[in-house]
Parts: structure tokens; sequence; C-alpha cells
């Protein structure tokens, strides 16, 4: 293994944890803003689960990643350069505008980008990429379905409960629910980099011939999420927790456990999907349940809209960053 490689995989490790770390605002945002939890507490707690995920989920996202975006013989160490740093170029750019944007798409437009300038469309795989894309629409709006189902079924379950009781109760239920959806997190986005790092090593022949995931770099990207999982991104659990809707712990238990199981199904199958995407959707769905105007429309338009621009973003600064590493 030569130190070029060593580095990219460090660097691949370096947006894992800046996955962990953007998005642990989608982790904890609701158990903060509800305060089930300190922010403390609660980053620690998401942490645990999002490493948890490795005893519980197959390896089918990091394959889709790894050989579903880009043809995986035109891989080599410029190709995964350019998409590291388009990914984390943009996650730090959204981090620092709060905006809760997909580390996923970050990572698939990072991965686009290079393999353009190298190679052309006839690099694209084009059945993965339109399965991706098509998730930033669906995935919201399955978190927004089911979130709003849950918060209906479970307002009329307890139509006649004091508010005291209710509170009390799902204040222990959103231990829970943050525990599943963190559990959900780990198993899509640590995933992701598993298939960046695996594609590096087999286009450097030394997976010996045959595309797998080794057990190093699962454990590694896993702890690597969970490590940024705690540091936490503070700026953008403002904007996921009072921002789009003000929220009660019965509001949160229901957005985790709606977007958790989205994050389940899409997991098993193999769908690498925005988990920033999946709870603001859920989030909107709660709050829309109560009255329409709860949900802060506008600022919704604007994540919308940051959505819409990561994939080309993210291509825009892989594609400068691999021209540039070429000319060196």
């Amino acid at each position: 293994m030569t130190l070029a490689i060593i580095l990219l995989i460090a660097l691949a490790l370096l947006f894992d944890f800046l996955n962990g770390f953007h998005d642990s605002a989608n982790s904890i945002a609701t158990i903060v803003s509800t305060r089930v939890l300190s922010p403390r507490r609660a980053v620690v707690w998401a942490a645990f689960f999002n490493f948890l995920a490795f005893f519980f989920f197959g390896l089918h996202v990091a394959d889709t990643i790894g050989k579903g975006i880009i043809d995986i013989n035109i891989i080599d160490k410029q190709i995964i350069f350019g998409t590291l740093m388009g990914a984390c170029g943009w996650n730090i750019i959204t981090w620092y505008f709060g905006l809760p944007t997909s580390s996923s798409h970050a990572l698939i437009g990072g991965m686009i980008g290079a393999a353009l300038v190298k190679s052309g469309p006839q690099a694209l795989v084009w059945q993965g990429i339109t399965k991706a894309v098509a998730f930033i629409f669906i995935s919201p709006v399955v978190g927004l379905i089911l979130g709003s189902l849950l918060g209906g079924i479970v307002y009329w379950l307890f139509r006649d409960s004091s508010p005291f009781k209710v509170d009390h109760l799902f204040r222990k239920g959103q231990l829970v629910s943050a525990a599943l959806y963190s559990m959900g997190h780990g198993s899509n986005d640590a995933q992701k980099t598993m298939g960046v790092i695996a594609s590096l090593l087999f286009s450097a022949g030394l997976l010996g011939g045959r595309y797998h995931i080794p057990g190093w770099v699962v454990i590694a990207c896993y702890a690597a999420i969970s490590f940024g999982t705690m540091f936490g991104g503070w700026r953008i659990v403002k904007t996921m927790g009072q921002k789009i809707s003000k929220l009660k712990p019965v509001d949160g238990f229901c957005a985790e456990t709606g977007a958790a199981i989205t994050l389940f199904f899409s997991s098993a199958m193999g769908i690498p999907v925005s988990t920033t995407h999946t709870i603001t959707g859920a989030i909107m769905g709660v709050g829309s349940i109560k009255r329409f105007s709860a949900v802060k429309w506008d600022m919704a338009g604007k994540i919308a809209w940051a959505w819409v621009i990561t994939i080309p973003a993210a291509a825009a600064i892989s594609a400068v960053s691999y021209f540039l590493v070429k000319l060196l």
C-alpha cells in the first residue's frame, strides 16, 4: 500500500468524520430542541447507536456507491481525490451557512464530477445515479407521509390524555426513536465511505482481483462517523430543531420513528438516500398535522434549494480538484 493510497484513505475517513459532524444535527436536533437530552449527552447517545448499526445491517449501500455510480474500471487515485474534495468542500460550505444538506449526494456529486472530467458521460452508471437522484424527492416525501401518519395516530390515541402525561411518556419514547434514527443514519451514511475506500483498493489491485469490503474498512468507517457525530454540527442543529417547526417530545418521537423506518428500508434495498432529506420531511410532516402554518415553509424552501444544487455543486468542486491534481 503506497503513501498516496494511505493518505486518500485518511481523506476518506475525514469525509466520514465530517459526515457524522454535519449530520449529527439530523440525529440529535429533535431530542435536543425538545430538551429530552442535553447536547453533550445527545451526541454521545447518537454516536453509540451510529456504531451499533455495524452489527445489524449488511453492506448493500457500500456496494452501490463502490460500483453503482461510476464505472469502477476508470477509478484511480485522482478520481478518489476529486470525489472526496468535492464532498468535503461542499459539506464545509453548507455547515458554515447552517444548511442541512446531504453528505450522501455531495459524495455522489463528487464522483460524477471527477469521472466526467476523466472519461466523459460514458463513465457514469445511469441506473445507480437515477435511483439516487430520484430519492432526493422520494425520501423526504416518504418521511413526510410517515411523520404525519404517525403523528396523526399518536395524537388521536392520546387525545384524552393530559399534556403532562403525554410529555412525560414521550420524553422516554424519544430516547428509543432517536436511537433507531441514529442506527438508520449509521446503516446508510457510514457505508458510503466504505464503498469509496473499497473502490480505491480495488483499482490499486489490493483486493485480490475481487471487489469486496474488507472488515477493517467497515470498522474504520463506522468509528469515523461515530466520532464525527460526537463533535456535533451545532449550526445545523438550530436549523433542524427549531427553524422548520417547533417540536414537542411527542413530535420528535413521530418524526424520528418515521425517518428511521424510511432509512431501514432504503439501507436494506441498497439505496443511498439522504438522512437529511428524510428527517427534514418527517419534521415537516409532523408539524403540518397541527396546522399548515406550523411549518416555516420559507426555511423549508431554502433547504430544498440547497438539496437541488448539492450534486452539481459538489461535482464542480470535484472536477476542478481532479483537473488541478492532474496538472500537478
